[in-house]
């Protein structure tokens, strides 16, 4: 659904983590059945490595181009957070990391399709399955971290250095929050939308309706994979600022069944799609931290309106409230799971690190009859 938080330098960070970790705390034996603690410190270091890998890079830091970072930084997340809940030592640990690089790596070509939340799904899979092949024996090259061969085979820029040592050092998470999405599309919908949604509260306000619209034009970083002026199916719509900006300016929002195939062939927002012209302003880079969207609307009558958006709500600058948040997770979980388990979720999660087994999450997320 592309509903999942996005982080900077440009990545999905929790996706490719979380459900490796759940899945292997849920097959340990009992044993050595991991505590919620465990479960939050094995979680963080996968989100801190791939932090820490993209920040050796420029080029990470703006939207990808060549391959999804996911399926790159992804994987050695996942393989980290499951390495470190297995508490393998350090030289496993080198091992699991040069294995997982092998696995690494997937074409942007594939966004804005089917198979990219494949991508995601296949950095959990293969960083768990670099784990237990370190624990068989597999080895691997121990300095690919830091050749240009190595895991610079995937950013033109790669330059590693020497961390900080454990009494001074900060974990990523502390200076650098993600973005939590409000609808399931491509992050840069976000500053489209919330641009459109303030010009269509004005063009109430001056009683000018959307159909008298004889021009929009959208000023957008050059993205060149999220500018889809007339999208085929929801995954391309997903990643569409014309799609966005034109639904955003019919509707007054966007939502998960924006992107239905009613929807998508709605002729109102055809019509409109047929006056979206895209500018990209030299100050506007392809980076989650600095990007801007300016929706302009030329009418018929000859009034222009314009609206700029720089930081989304949900957004690191501006987070989501708790409330929205949960609000988030309670439509999205409750799809398959009944709400007596999407509140213990809840409820578990808010004192983590106190639980003794976090094998009580796995309880909850077993798909029952839900019962209302």
């Amino acid at each position: 659904m592309d509903f999942d938080d996005t982080w900077y330098p440009a990545t999905h960070p929790s996706g490719a983590v979380l459900p490796a970790v759940l899945a292997l705390a849920e097959v340990l034996p009992q044993q050595s059945k991991p505590s919620g603690m465990d479960l939050l410190l094995a979680f963080n270091v996968g989100i801190e490595v791939q932090g820490r890998l993209m920040r050796f890079s420029r080029e990470a830091s703006n939207i990808p181009k060549r391959f999804h970072p996911p399926a790159v930084v992804g994987t050695m997340g996942s393989a980290a957070a499951t390495s470190k809940l297995l508490h393998m030592g350090s030289a496993q640990y080198r091992e699991v990391l040069a294995i997982a690089a092998s696995y690494s790596g997937a074409p942007m070509a594939n966004a804005a399709t089917q198979t990219k939340p494949l991508h995601i799904g296949n950095a959990a899979r293969r960083g768990l399955e670099a784990s237990y092949l370190a624990l068989l024996g597999l080895e691997g090259n121990k300095n690919i971290l830091d050749m240009k061969s190595g895991f610079g085979a995937f950013y033109t820029d790669y330059t590693p250095d020497m961390l900080l040592g454990l009494d001074s050092y900060r974990w990523v998470l502390e200076d650098q929050d993600v973005a939590i999405k409000r609808f399931p599309a491509h992050l840069g919908m976000h500053w489209v939308a919330d641009a459109a949604t303030a010009l269509r509260m004005k063009l109430l306000e001056e009683n000018l309706p959307v159909v008298k619209i004889k021009k929009v034009v959208l000023k957008v970083p050059d993205a060149r994979y999220v500018k889809r002026p007339f999208p085929a199916s929801e995954h391309e719509a997903r990643h569409s600022f014309q799609f966005n900006t034109c639904t955003a300016l019919v509707d007054g929002s966007i939502s998960e069944e924006s992107f239905s195939d009613l929807n998508l062939h709605r002729q109102e927002i055809r019509d409109l799609l047929e006056k979206v012209l895209i500018e990209n302003p030299h100050d506007n880079h392809s980076n989650f931290d600095t990007m801007y969207c300016e929706v302009g609307v030329e009418m018929h009558t000859g009034e222009t309106i314009t609206e700029r958006c720089n930081t989304f709500y949900g957004h690191w600058r501006e987070p989501l409230s708790q409330y929205d948040l949960l609000k988030k997770f309670k439509a999205n979980a409750s799809t398959v799971l009944s709400m007596e388990a999407v509140q213990g979720i809840i409820d578990t999660v808010a004192n983590l690190e106190k639980v003794t087994d976090c094998a009580v999450l796995s309880s909850y997320l077993q798909v029952k009859e839900k019962t209302n």
